[in-house]
């Protein structure tokens, strides 16, 4: 199979659909890769590493597109890529269809395979091609909360870790998954008080035998969230529900409970925020105010660290690529349930029950 890897050109977007290694991989198989000029270069691999993988090196996107059956990307085609991606041409990237109306209309029009990384599930419902970059994102909004916190940066002036004498900060993480317990932990090892809430009691429990003793858990309500608000310094916001919209746990009238200066940083932007005033941010323009609270909502997170991301992101999405070239994405979706499980658009049609739901639109069979 024609393999295309394209350069990323969302905003800030330093990552790469696949490591050098990962090529040479799937050049050893017989297939052919073509990565697109200096596509690597912001998670440190130049062309020449890519070169000596086994690929081909092609001047632009559309060349990528154009000549290529299965384009391996990081983030979802954006506005200026739409028109390259053509009917049954197998696109496999995090797409997050819920909470994109236009990237949805675009793909179906395409009459293209999208294949989402985010919706790839195995059976006890692990999430593997997410998890990398949930763990990436997790460790970074506790990160870039503390950061946040400062007064200089429009924060309450509170060092996460306190110092002797003085009390370290209250970090609320909302939600208990993959992104949640790498924030809490994060935010444990720097000394924070950490309170990670979620509505699964075995999972509460998991959580209280696996993270330090500084690390709280509590059921999730709206009653116990209002109750943790006016002492909280930084929330995470940390829930997923997969392919679907993430719900609104903060609404807007619940950041007068909050002294100002309180963080927000919301790593479920990409399925349309878990803060009722959460809107998509970048790298370059992170943070706005909102009734006095700082607000971080950038879609990318990981795209900041973009060489640990890289070698993660492959380390995860390898075997399936492989699979898809080897077999063609028909009879790897046959052969693996976890695999079929990331069909969300097929030939024009929603493949995917959460993403037809949301815009109410009809969901066929593969």
């Amino acid at each position: 199979m024609r393999v295309g890897i394209p350069k990323e050109i969302k905003n800030n977007e330093n990552r790469v659909g696949m490591t050098p290694a990962g090529v040479a991989e799937l050049v050893r198989r017989g297939h052919e890769v073509s990565v697109q000029h200096t596509a690597g270069e912001g998670s440190g691999f130049a062309d020449a590493d890519y070169a000596s993988a086994g690929a081909h090196i092609l001047p632009t996107s559309e060349d990528v597109y154009r000549l290529c059956d299965m384009i391996v990307k990081v983030k979802e085609p954006i506005a200026p890529e739409y028109a390259l991606v053509r009917p049954g041409q197998l696109v496999f990237t995090y797409f997050h269809f819920a909470c994109e109306r236009e990237l949805t209309d675009a793909m179906l029009a395409s009459g293209a395979v999208c294949l989402a990384y985010e919706t790839v599930q195995l059976d006890d419902g692990t999430l593997p091609l997410l998890q990398p970059m949930s763990e990436v994102a997790g460790r970074m909004a506790t990160l870039n909360g503390a950061y946040y916190l400062q007064k200089t940066q429009g924060g309450k002036g509170r060092l996460i870790s306190g110092v002797p004498g003085v009390c370290p900060a209250r970090v609320l993480v909302l939600g208990g998954g993959v992104v949640g317990q790498a924030a809490a932990r994060m935010a444990a090892g720097l000394g924070a008080e950490v309170t990670i809430a979620d509505i699964s009691l075995p999972r509460l429990r998991q959580l209280d035998i696996e993270t330090p003793a500084n690390v709280h858990t509590l059921y999730s309500s709206e009653h116990n969230i209002r109750q943790l608000l006016p002492t909280t310094d930084i929330v995470i916001g940390s829930v997923l529900v997969p392919g679907d919209k993430a719900p609104h746990l903060i609404t807007r009238d619940m950041l007068r409970l909050m002294e100002p200066g309180t963080v927000l940083v919301d790593v479920a932007i990409d399925q349309g925020g878990c803060f009722e005033t959460s809107r998509p941010t970048t790298h370059s323009d992170p943070v706005y105010t909102v009734d006095g609270i700082v607000h971080y909502c950038v879609a990318n997170i990981p795209g900041a660290v973009p060489h640990t991301s890289t070698l993660a992101l492959t380390n995860a999405t390898l075997r399936y690529a492989i699979a898809l070239a080897d077999s063609g994405w028909q009879q790897a979706c046959r052969q693996d349930p976890a695999l079929a499980r990331g069909l969300n658009i097929v030939g024009g049609k929603v493949v995917y029950k959460a993403v037809a739901d949301v815009f109410q639109l009809p969901c066929h069979s593969v």
